[in-house]
């Protein structure tokens, strides 16, 4: 018989709000920021990345999203963009998960069209991804898996190579090379 202790209760699972901001993946030097909005992502940056990094299962979390699992959101202290820069330093390429269509269908029915996101993008430039998917009545997760096919496709793919995966130690090293893990030293 094995107990299992549920009296811990993850950041991310607690509040998972914090977690997916779009204000987390925005660039702090973004042109069109006044500084009050610099702070603010400043502010709710901070605040996820001391959550995260507190969290008892960090390593196993920072690994998966880096070597395994292609997320959306602020992950492990990383954004999306963190991690293509992990996955570009370690050699990882991680494809996207095939997505079933589950829940309510959309109310113009049917999927987005990958053309229609880019082009939403296109139109569009300094617009979060939640106001893109309000502009085409999607969700935000159907955004930020659009807009990362389309940037995973500008990267050529090399196929029937065997890659080895690395090792716990090597993210965390590259990740210690990172701003993102800088700061965790820091409080740390």
């Amino acid at each position: 018989m094995t107990i299992v202790d549920n009296s811990v209760v993850l950041a991310c699972a607690e509040d998972p709000t914090t977690f997916l901001d779009d204000a987390l993946e925005t660039p702090l030097g973004r042109h069109g920021l006044t500084a009050a909005m610099r702070r603010d992502v400043a502010r709710k940056r901070a605040e996820a990345h001391r959550r995260c990094a507190a969290c008892p299962i960090f390593t196993d979390c920072l690994y998966r999203a880096v070597v395994e699992v292609n997320v959306s959101g602020f992950v492990a202290c990383t954004t999306e963009s963190d991690r293509q820069d992990l996955r570009r330093r370690l050699g990882v390429s991680v494809a996207d998960a095939e997505i079933a269509s589950f829940g309510a269908a959309r109310l113009g029915g049917g999927p987005v069209d990958h053309a229609a996101v880019l082009a939403t993008r296109q139109s569009h430039p300094d617009d979060t991804c939640q106001q893109l998917a309000e502009r085409l009545g999607c969700s935000t997760s159907t955004i930020k898996r659009h807009l990362r096919r389309a940037r995973q496709q500008v990267t050529p793919e090399v196929t029937d190579l065997v890659v080895l995966s690395p090792s716990v130690d090597e993210v965390l090293d590259a990740f210690d090379d990172m701003e993102s893990g800088r700061r965790l030293m820091q409080v740390g």
